[in-house]
Parts: C-alpha cells; structure tokens; sequence
C-alpha cells in the first residue's frame, strides 16, 4: 500500500493582499496551510517584526499553519554577490522560526543575458557553488530549501534542474515541482521525461498548469503540464508533502500571480478533481 500522504496548501496573495481575507476565503476552500509570499502588499522578505507578530496572530484567529515561505531568493542576478541572498535568507529562517515552517523557496539565479536559455549550461557550475552556500546556511540554522524551476533562470529545464539538485546532493535542499514552469520553457512532456531523474528529489509541489502553444496558464488537469500523471507518480512512490496551488488564473506576473476569490475557487475544484480520478 502507498504511503501517499499529501496537504493542500495555497498562495493566499493570489486571493487578496490582506491576509484576513486570505484566510476568509481559504477556510471556505477547506485550506488550512499557506505558502506566504505576500500580506498585505508586502513581500514575506519585507516584513517585519510587527508583521511577523500579526502574521502570528492572524494565523492562530484563523486556524491557519503555513506551509512555506514563498521567498523570491534566487531570483536575482547570478553575478550579484552571494552575500545579498545570504542575508536575505537569514531573515527568511528568523520569519519561519516565528511562522512556523523550515521550509523555504528559492531559486537557481538569472544568467545575464535571458533573452535565450541556449548558453544557460555556462551558469550551471556558478549556480550549485552559490546554492551550496544557501544550502549550508538551510543546515545551520535547520531549514529545508525548496529549489523551483522556473523560465529565465538557470534551472530552468529539467536536465539543469536535474545537474544541479543532484550535484548539491544535500537533504537540506531538495526539488520544487512546478509543472507550468516546466511548459513555460518547452518541456513537451514533462513527468513522463522528468521523474526518472528528479522524482526522487522532489519535497514540495506547486499546482499550476499551462498549455504548450502559447505558454497560457490553466487548471490543473486543463494544460498540458501532465499533472494527472504527476500525482499518480507521487502516489504510487509515497510522496507525503504539500501540493500547493499556485494559480496564477487572472495575471500570471514575473515575480507574484493573482486569481481572485473565483479563480482560487476554480483552482481547487480542478486540484480535487484530479486527485478524485486517481483515486484520493
């Protein structure tokens, strides 16, 4: 028998930006864990020690727990000084400490030159150096980081997601399945191409999907992002974990995306849908 064991987690910011009304319509959804990128207008890196205590008691008024901080680390030039995301990912470990997660996003770094991913190989090395060194501070200070793929940044396909998880090798960072991302970037199909390699690496998923024609993004099920066979595959390996939603319904924007109350709605029906034809 599987193991499969998994909780629903969502960005509320893609509700509203105050974080009542995240929660308000969350708990209607039947979510209890968040992915906090965002309350009230504020990037989660950009909080602070007030924010984090009102975080704190919204979280505790609300029944609400979450699930990881949804930090934009990583998404920033790769020849910038590793010291600006170092710093940036101390804070992140003081604001989950107070929040109540160890896990952390991040990302593999801009190349200077995105208008093409074809000389992305060349940033390869530089970004496992500088993701090792986020990877040690994880460790010190007892964190998990959860590397995204993501279009225009290094890792962004799944041979690079791949050369760079495994070369860091550290249970302080393990693989964030996005299946969008992957589209986003020409991915034709990418479970069936990508779990033999990064399945076992995986420790946290986002649930988006997007179709490959023009890059629109689309629920979960209606893309071509091969989510369907995501979750039979995390099923049938016993993934326990979060799948977290990510909708992206109504803007789908460089750093943040947003659905409203409906699109959110419309979110977890495809989500549970799915779940439902595998059999969960």
């Amino acid at each position: 028998m599987s193991d499969f064991s998994y909780t629903i987690s969502a960005f509320g910011d893609e509700i509203a930006q105050p974080l009542e009304e995240q929660f308000r319509v969350m708990r209607e959804l039947n979510i209890d864990h968040l992915e906090l990128r965002a309350a009230w207008g504020k990037n989660v890196l950009h909080l602070d020690d007030d924010d984090v205590r009102r975080v704190q008691r919204v979280c505790a008024e609300y029944g609400m727990s979450i699930s990881s901080l949804g930090s934009p680390i990583g998404k920033s030039p790769i020849v910038d000084p590793i010291e600006k995301e170092i710093t940036h990912l101390e804070r992140a470990c003081q604001i989950g400490e107070a929040v109540g997660t160890r896990n952390v996003r991040v990302f593999s770094f801009y190349p200077p030159d995105i208008s093409t991913n074809a000389h992305y190989d060349e940033y390869v090395e530089l970004s496992i150096t500088r993701l090792t060194k986020l990877a040690e501070v994880a460790e010190k200070n007892g964190f998990t980081l959860m590397l995204e793929n993501e279009k225009a940044i290094v890792g962004d396909t799944l041979d690079r997601c791949y050369r760079i998880v495994s070369a860091i090798s550290s249970p302080h960072l393990r693989f964030l399945w996005d299946p969008a991302n992957f589209i986003q970037v020409g991915e034709l199909h990418p479970t069936d191409d990508g779990w033999a390699t990064l399945g076992e690496t995986i420790g946290y998923v986002h649930i988006k999907d997007a179709v490959l024609s023009d890059g629109g993004v689309r629920p979960a099920g209606e893309g071509d992002g091969q989510i369907r066979e995501l979750l039979t595959r995390l099923k049938e390996t016993g993934y326990q974990g979060f799948l977290s939603l990510e909708p992206h319904l109504a803007v789908a924007g460089h750093s943040s995306g947003f659905s409203g109350p409906e699109g959110m709605a419309v979110a977890v029906r495809a989500l549970r849908g799915l779940l439902e034809e595998i059999g969960e």
